[in-house]
């Protein structure tokens, strides 16, 4: 742990899980320790609805009664899963993210977890955006809620428009991560 006077200790880690509709889930300290509960509340703050299982993390934490609690987000990053395919009916692509594509804003129209997939649209235009589960979670996410608003990369594919990438609203506005 990196000392923060002000604002607690930096940790960097890894999600070992979270449910958004619990509101909560936990990280663990590369370093070790206890288990660090992350609000969604500290999600909200960074601009995110959630985060995947497996993504590095690098919060400050402070010591409270019930535990080490992460209080804000510096940086996610998403777990490297690999190349994943098949999306619909056959059509398969390469999920790496072309970081030469603009980032869009977006607004989430509907995402099913169980499903695996769900749509948003380009602020602008009402054409359908697909968002697969896998794009979601190689960005470091878990799910999306109606009406949330995003940044998307987007691709045309053989059946419309794609998302390559997802990630928060604010991600457009602050600059990416390296």
């Amino acid at each position: 742990m990196t000392e923060n006077s002000t604002d607690g200790q930096e940790v960097r880690g890894t999600v070992k899980w979270f449910d958004p509709t619990k509101g909560f889930g936990f990280v663990v300290a590369n370093e070790g320790g206890p288990d660090i509960l992350l609000h969604a509340n500290v999600l909200r703050n960074f601009g995110q609805s959630s985060v995947t299982d497996g993504a590095t993390v690098t919060i400050i934490v402070q010591e409270t009664q019930r535990g080490v609690q992460a209080t804000r987000i510096l940086a996610i990053e998403p777990p490297d899963l690999g190349l994943a395919g098949d999306y619909s009916e056959g059509e398969v692509f390469d999920l790496a993210d072309d970081k030469s594509l603009p980032l869009v804003a977006a607004r989430v129209k509907w995402f099913d977890k169980s499903k695996g997939f769900g749509f948003a649209n380009v602020f602008g235009s009402s054409d359908d955006v697909f968002i697969h589960i896998e794009v979601l979670r190689r960005s470091g996410l878990s799910d999306l809620l109606p009406g949330e608003a995003a940044c998307l990369r987007v691709i045309d594919g053989e059946r419309g428009a794609m998302a390559t990438f997802v990630g928060s609203w604010e991600m457009a506005s602050r600059g990416e991560p390296e």
